[in-house]
């Protein structure tokens, strides 16, 4: 049921419902520091943002399932949350504790990468929504057919859980259903490492139960608003008079009523272009052979140049990631002069770059082109820039040094509640 290259699967109807995933990471801070740190796993793990080691100042960015079990919830003050799961190192013995850690956000913006570079090979249409959660448009790619009394989507769906698990470390909940706010909801349900499908015409019953603050659109003030009136749920929103919520709500009570219903007709679309597009892959076992790795890495710059073409896009920076074990994180780049577009260029620089790594032991490697430009126009000259061994016209290499960290990071500036996480 897995795509090939990104082709329609055999036996598709062009004229299928559409099918929807909604991707959401499961604690995702707390994994990617379990992911750095295995031991960590099974234990209570506070990611605190604004927040230093033996400190009480700071707020909850994310908090494990562990961790939750004992009040620690999301935006909670960190001193709120010490009292009711002290530190490890302050901890009465046969009391339970947690693993405070400040949060390294350039670090899970790596780890969020991996998953989004999934995500992208699974899919013709994602939205990122966060650095932990995003919908995808997979119709092209599976079928709501039933065969051995599942539908191909949910295999689908849990193909990808599984590509997430297996190559970035790190677990998915996944909501499958015909539109986006009901495979949102869906993706909540079963958490954590959840799969819920929401078949066509089952959409309405699906939310029929749901509590009303579940409805897209409906957030406290309308939900306190709809309970003064005696909608509890989606159901009852649902079976609401639209004369009755047009008096309380305008135009906007026949939305949210609708979304009650199940009916969302809104496209999956991409937010704003990307920054850089890159392609990752892990070995089986790690491995120090370097003619293996300029094996890959040349697959994968190939593979990076062919889906900048497919997306017009030039490219003024070429990178490379290599991940030694356990998890730590080392990158190299290369600024040109100005944006291009050459494989055989991305190919050389990658290798060049690989040479630093000759005596690693490499568990994954990656190839990025970066500080992309998609309007028309001619190629940067590349006289006088050599690829051997060279860097920036000016002899230059943008060098990126990292250890269980990465220098990427998101640009501008950033709210704290873009950090919270609700998973």
């Amino acid at each position: 049921m897995v795509e090939r290259g990104g082709q329609r699967l055999p036996g598709i109807d062009e004229g299928d419902t559409p099918i929807v995933f909604h991707v959401d990471m499961d604690c995702f801070y707390a994994a990617c520091e379990r992911r750095r740190e295995p031991a960590l796993r099974g234990e209570p793990v506070v990611v605190g943002m604004g927040y230093e080691a033996g400190e009480t100042h700071g707020a909850v960015a994310t908090a494990s399932y562990e961790a939750r079990a004992e009040g620690v919830e999301s935006a909670q003050a960190i001193s709120t949350a010490l009292d009711r799961l002290p530190r490890i190192e302050d901890a009465s013995p046969n009391e339970t504790a947690g693993h405070y850690i400040p949060v390294d956000l350039d670090y899970y913006e790596t780890v969020g990468e991996e998953v989004r570079e999934i995500l992208h090979d699974c899919a013709d249409v994602v939205r990122e929504v966060s650095i932990d959660e995003a919908a995808l448009d997979v119709t092209e790619r599976t079928s709501w057919e039933r065969v051995d009394g599942r539908t191909l989507a949910e295999g689908y769906a849990r193909h990808i859980k599984e590509r997430i698990h297996d190559e970035v470390g790190v677990v998915a909940s996944i909501g499958v259903a015909p539109n986006m706010s009901a495979a949102k909801v869906a993706a909540d349900r079963d958490k954590p490492d959840g799969l819920t499908t929401v078949e066509p015409g089952a959409v309405a019953e699906f939310f029929a139960p749901l509590d009303i603050d579940t409805v897209h659109g409906v957030g406290p003030v309308t939900a306190r608003e709809c309970r003064e009136m005696g909608i509890e749920t989606a159901g009852d929103l649902a079976a609401a008079s639209p004369g009755r919520l047009d008096e309380r709500f305008g135009e906007r009570g026949r939305e949210i009523r609708s979304f009650a219903r199940g009916e969302d007709s809104r496209p999956v679309t991409p937010v704003g272009r990307p920054k850089s597009l890159s392609r990752e892959s892990a070995f089986t076992d790690a491995t120090d052979e370097m003619a293996t790795l300029r094996e890959r890495v040349t697959a994968l710059a190939a593979a990076v140049a062919e889906r900048a073409d497919r997306k017009s896009a030039l490219y003024r920076t070429i990178g490379i990631k290599v991940v030694t074990p356990p998890f730590d994180v080392n990158t190299r780049a290369r600024s040109l002069p100005g944006p291009v577009a050459d494989a055989d260029l991305v190919s050389d620089v990658a290798l060049d770059l690989l040479e630093e790594f000759d005596d690693a032991t490499v568990r994954k490697v990656g190839v990025r082109v970066s500080n992309l430009a998609f309007e028309s126009g001619e190629q940067a000259s590349l006289d006088g820039f050599e690829s051997r061994g060279g860097g920036r016209a000016d002899g230059g290499v943008e060098r990126t040094d990292t250890t269980d960290a990465t220098a990427t990071s998101t640009a501008g500036q950033t709210r704290f509640d873009d950090f919270v996480e609700n998973g």
